[in-house]
């Protein structure tokens, strides 16, 4: 298993990169958010040698509209990973799971060289998703043993718990399978 982290504004430029395989970064959020940070959390994953992936936070409603939002402000570099974080919006709302593959679609022929991942915690995958669709992979949260998500999908990644960061690990024998397999988009 890989070790990797995920980062947004709340967290440093300058993360600790030390033992790490890949980071996920959050690049937009609906149709207006960009991260302040992106460009130097770009870089430190860049510098490390780490595979880097970014993600969207998806709002309801707009699908293609944030797809192409996303895809604009996400950095394009060959081997970096795409990826919905679909969950509860600030507002207690969530997009639907038709939303959902739709937008996951939308990024994948926006660019159609990038593995597009899903995101989102075990119950939405249990409870909310009715499609089961995930793009090239399931990014699945569920705070228990690194590895062992209480689900009987196939993931590629699990996040296991996010003190004192989001902290994940990846179903791939090595940093090099790993790109390996995000290059063969």
């Amino acid at each position: 298993m890989l070790r990797g982290i995920d980062v947004s504004a709340y967290q440093s430029s300058a993360y600790d990169t030390d033992g790490l395989s890949f980071v996920f970064i959050k690049a937009t959020e609906g149709r207006s958010y960009v991260n302040p940070k992106l460009a130097g959390q770009t870089k430190t994953g860049r510098d490390a040698g780490l595979v880097v992936g970014f993600y969207h936070f998806l709002w309801p409603g707009n699908l293609t509209a944030q797809a192409e939002y996303f895809v604009k402000h996400a950095p394009e570099k060959g081997s970096d990973i795409l990826a919905v974080d679909w969950e509860t919006t600030g507002d207690g709302t969530h997009a639907s799971g038709a939303e959902k593959d739709r937008f996951i679609r939308k990024v994948k022929e926006l660019r159609p060289n990038h593995r597009v991942v899903l995101y989102c915690n075990r119950n939405f995958w249990l409870t909310v998703d009715d499609t089961s669709y995930a793009g090239d992979g399931l990014w699945i949260a569920d705070y228990v043993t690194a590895g062992e998500p209480r689900i009987k999908a196939k993931w590629r990644f699990h996040q296991y718990t996010s003190d004192p960061i989001d902290t994940n690990v990846a179903d791939f024998e090595s940093k090099a399978a790993l790109r390996a397999w995000a290059d063969n988009a």
